[in-house]
């Protein structure tokens, strides 16, 4: 599985658009090949900061994702931010659930 963060500072008078592009993401992107769960998350401290999370079968998938013209609407909103996109992929070998806490609660 692959996990990507996309982290934005959005200039404070671009909130407002730059989530509802967002918002306009998660649903054609949430049905693309491989996508497994894709969201936004605002912060609740600063309206201005939001973050991109989305889960990916395999590497493939994300870089077809990264070279669709909907992540180039998200690459372009960079003029409506404080700094570029900050952009993370991580490549997950394992995971685990409510089992892992179970174990760990449950143990003596």
């Amino acid at each position: 599985m692959i996990v990507v963060r996309i982290s934005l500072n959005v200039l404070p008078e671009k909130q407002l658009e730059v989530l509802q592009t967002l918002l306009s993401m998660i649903e054609p992107t949430g049905k693309e090949i491989g996508c497994l769960s894709y969201v936004v998350l605002a912060d609740i401290e600063d309206k201005c900061l939001f973050s991109l999370l989305a889960e990916w079968e395999t590497r493939e998938d994300v870089d077809q994702h990264m070279r669709s013209q909907r992540f180039g609407v998200l690459l372009g909103s960079r003029t409506l931010l404080y700094e570029p996109p900050q952009i993370k992929i991580y490549t997950v070998s394992s995971s685990e659930g409510m089992e892992a806490v179970h174990a760990v609660r449950h143990k003596k």
